[in-house]
């Protein structure tokens, strides 16, 4: 209720009356409308958590579903029916036949990829996705140079590269950043004028060894595809809000990423270049903090990350390999194989604080049915003093010492298991430890890929 507040003006009487006047001041009074059709998926740790499937798994009540933030690095699958779906510009939420796909003003747009990922997912059976795909006018464009330029500074940090994608989003974010970037509404524009500008970004870049940019090329790419992607374009801010004032609509909105990755909260420079927390649903969309009601965040039963960096939890034994191979832990955007650990719940803590979630769905619970034990980090250590929460520095994120709590593991396959009351009873305690520690109820239970393997809790 507080956040919900609107001005109103009343005459009080007091000591300022004692000259014979009324003093006029503002008092906040209750909003008349409650209605927060807002819904938002988080990532919890350091991505690849299955935020797609839950978002999948949401926007078959959907109206509209919202990427606010990133671009094609994100990789999210979905399975439905026996078919497998991979994403990574468009809201998988588009899925659902009638929910309408808004790709907002935070995100950044590398068209030809966007293009090529609309008819893959074609080919695999999604019908119609263009009528229910709209790209806002605001959106900054990535170009084939910021890739390029990705890929040579990445490889110019040689043992101290930062594991990024090479998908140019870093560089485009810094066009952005430094206000010499081209959106959509420049192509959509006066070519004459996007031309000029193009010609003045790819000057910026000109001091870099090795960047081939052929312009002549680029443009003429450019003015075919402004034609293919006019007709998607729109002016989103306006028109997400339509759907937010028509009092019926639900709005599902997916983040990329995940909060260990944002751009300020996470381990920096192991990072992505946006808010991919809370606060990059506003700023990505263009819509008010008080229309947002469940914040769902999404946790792996075990944890995973991509690229260079500490890892407390990391396990490099044979748990870990089977942690990988039972959860085919390749990234899909990459392909690369990713670092397994135990779940660190004092990350899963610091993302709370961040985020406020009102919800959690904890995936791949399936993964551990053959663990003996499994662990689970619940306090950190430095130089014997103990921290109490997510450091800032991954100096230090490298010399912490974990405390785990060993719980027995359930020995039995859950991947056939639907209700919270046929689960192993070691495995709700699992659960339950997660909610107790973060005081946030676990309302969904992921034990398999496909979108009814979701344990539903009431």
């Amino acid at each position: 209720m507080a956040r919900n507040v609107r001005t109103s003006i009343r005459k009080v009487t007091g000591l300022d009356s004692m000259n014979g006047g009324e003093t006029v001041v503002p008092s906040k009074v209750p909003r008349t409308e409650e209605r927060r059709p807002v819904t938002v998926v988080l990532g919890t740790q350091w991505g690849d958590e299955g935020k797609g499937k839950v978002v999948d798994m949401l926007a078959t009540k959907a109206d509209v579903c919202c990427r606010c933030q990133g671009g094609n690095n994100a990789g999210h699958s979905v399975h439905v029916d026996g078919a497998e779906y991979a994403f990574h510009l468009l809201p998988s939420g588009i899925v659902n036949p009638d929910c309408v796909a808004v790709i907002g003003n935070g995100v950044v747009v590398h068209l030809p990829q966007m293009f090529h990922e609309l008819e893959t997912n074609e080919k695999n059976g999604l019908c119609d996705m263009k009528d229910r795909l709209v790209i806002s006018d605001r959106c900054h464009i990535v170009f084939d140079f910021h890739q390029q330029v990705d890929g040579l500074r990445e490889s110019g940090r040689g043992q101290k590269s930062i594991g990024t994608t090479k998908k140019g989003i870093g560089p485009a974010y810094s066009s952005k950043a430094t206000r010499n970037g081209l959106r959509i509404c420049d192509l959509m524009g006066d070519f004459a004028h996007f031309s000029e500008k193009f010609r003045n970004l790819v000057d910026q870049y000109r001091t870099i060894p090795d960047l081939e940019v052929d312009v002549a090329a680029e443009l003429a790419k450019y003015k075919e595809l402004r034609e293919r992607v006019r007709p998607l374009v729109r002016e989103t801010v306006s028109y997400l809000h339509k759907f937010l004032e028509a009092g019926d609509k639900m709005i599902l909105v997916e983040g990329a990423q995940s909060t260990i990755l944002d751009i300020d909260f996470g381990l920096y420079p192991y990072v992505t270049s946006s808010n991919c927390s809370i606060g990059g649903v506003c700023t990505g969309l263009g819509i008010p903090p008080h229309v947002i009601g469940d914040v769902v965040g999404v946790v792996k039963a075990y944890l995973t990350r991509v690229g260079a960096g500490g890892f407390p939890t990391e396990l490099d034994d044979e748990m870990g390999k089977l942690l990988l191979d039972r959860g085919h832990e390749y990234g899909v955007t990459t392909g690369r194989p990713r670092r397994c650990g135990w779940l660190d719940l004092i990350m899963l803590s610091y993302s709370n604080m961040i985020n406020g979630f009102t919800g959690l769905a904890v995936t791949k619970l399936d993964i551990g049915d053959i663990a003996q034990l499994v662990k689970v980090g619940v306090a950190y250590h430095l130089d014997g003093e103990k921290v109490e929460t997510f450091p800032a520095s991954d100096d230090d994120l490298k010399r912490l010492e974990v405390e785990y709590l060993t719980l027995p593991g359930w020995k039995t396959n859950t991947e056939d298991v639907r209700k919270w009351e046929d689960l192993p009873k070691n495995a709700q305690r699992y659960i339950e430890v997660i909610r107790d520690k973060l005081r946030v109820p676990v309302r969904w239970i992921g034990v398999g890929k496909d979108r009814n393997s979701m344990i539903e809790i009431p």
